[in-house]
């Protein structure tokens, strides 16, 4: 699993002009499958998003998760993450799961982080979307599991 975090202050997804989820402050996570990816690879990259202590104290220092900030997280799959770039000018998807391995572990991560108490907005799968974001710093991670 390759999964883009940003810290937003805000952040929605658009499909055929129809807001579909939106969130304030939290989390956007993009998530791209790999071939191989299992339940145990959704359920860490969900439990790690949930503690990741990316946003800031009362001293500045990013030292508080999402839940210590009563964020929120919006999920959405991007399979484009797994492209493979390195030879020729198209990229290479063959890295990334088929869309009936994928789907069910991009809910899982959605699921797993509701069941520890954190509000999740999620994409559409497979849908042609818009993401609109603001991020905050800028912070951007990339977690890779």
């Amino acid at each position: 699993m390759r999964i883009v975090v940003q810290r937003v202050t805000s952040s929605r997804v658009v499909v055929a002009g129809d807001e579909v989820a939106a969130i304030g402050r939290g989390l956007l996570v993009l998530v791209g499958v790999a071939q191989g990816d299992r339940t145990e690879q959704a359920d860490w990259v969900a439990r790690k998003l949930g503690g990741l202590r990316i946003f800031e104290d009362e001293q500045g220092r990013m030292n508080r998760s999402v839940a210590d900030v009563d964020g929120e997280v919006l999920v959405v799959s991007q399979f484009t993450l797994l492209g493979d770039c390195r030879k020729g000018r198209r990229p290479s998807f063959v890295a990334a799961a088929r869309p009936e391995e994928a789907e069910p572990l991009v809910d899982r991560v959605a699921e797993v982080l509701r069941g520890e108490g954190i509000r999740v907005g999620c994409g559409v799968f497979g849908a042609h979307m818009h993401v609109d974001l603001v991020n905050d710093g800028p912070v951007t991670l990339v977690i890779e599991r």
